[in-house]
């Protein structure tokens, strides 16, 4: 059973930085595709980022702003958000899929962290 857990959320200012780190234990992340979704409040569930075994796709409201990475040694994955803004407020989780490009489709994805806050604010 495969278990994702995410930290580095919190507080960050509009303009700055945070760094989520997502890490999975029961398993071997190579063999997994691994997603950031976001949900904000009052607002559906979005994937923004996933990474496979050979890429990296990213929604359009982040794209240039935030990246993924991946640690094969470490089974972690990291998203990097740079120029926060308010509108990225949400809980973000991390979650694997066995699928090869998995799209952000949920039902694509079979293990699921508990999520984690991270507000933007000044």
């Amino acid at each position: 059973q495969l278990k994702l857990v995410e930290s580095g959320g919190g507080l960050g200012q509009p303009g700055g930085s945070l760094r989520l780190s997502c890490a999975v234990s029961g398993g071997t992340l190579d063999d997994y595709a691994i997603a950031w979704f976001r949900q904000a409040p009052g607002k559906e569930r979005e994937g923004i980022s996933f990474i496979t075994k050979t890429g990296a796709d990213y929604a359009e409201s982040v794209e240039g702003r935030f990246t993924i990475s991946r640690d094969n040694a470490k089974n972690t994955v990291y998203l990097q958000m740079n120029s926060l803004k308010p509108e990225d407020t949400a809980v973000y989780s991390c979650a694997a899929s066995s699928w090869y490009w998995p799209l952000y489709l949920p039902k694509n994805y079979d293990y699921w962290g508990q999520g984690i806050q991270v507000t933007v604010s000044s």
